[in-house]
């Protein structure tokens, strides 16, 4: 038998079934990236609102005690809390309030994802 000069049907089929296999790991690892990029775009406007609304309480609206909510972007559920803290000097109108700015998102509750932020900020005692 003279030279051949070509490949057999199971060498194409193996060099197939390889390519076939790499093209899937390549595939998963994009989806994989392009779901990690829109899950961290999700973290960052929640993040960019909790902070928005942490830096609004007490100038735009009253640093008093209570609970606000709301919802931004049809998407994003928010609720601030303000809770006055213990006096640290008798007698003193200055006070400490606890803040507390929690934003949450997700289809279900098992789902849901949210950012939590806490400060401290001084404000009057009534």
């Amino acid at each position: 038998m003279k030279g051949s000069r070509g490949f057999s049907l199971l060498e194409i089929l193996v060099a197939f079934s390889i390519m076939g296999i790499a093209l899937g790991i390549v595939l998963r690892i994009f989806s994989s990236g392009v779901h990690t990029a829109a899950l961290a775009e999700e973290y960052t406007v929640a993040t960019q609102i909790a902070e928005s609304l942490m830096a609004s309480t007490g100038v735009e609206t009253p640093l008093t005690e209570g609970e606000d909510s709301g919802v931004e972007d049809a998407k994003y559920q928010w609720q601030v809390s303000v809770e006055q803290l213990p006096e640290l000097v008798e007698g003193t109108t200055l006070g400490l309030m606890q803040v507390d700015v929690v934003v949450s998102w997700g289809e279900d509750e098992e789902r849901q994802r949210r950012i939590e932020l806490t400060r401290v900020k001084t404000g009057f005692v009534q």
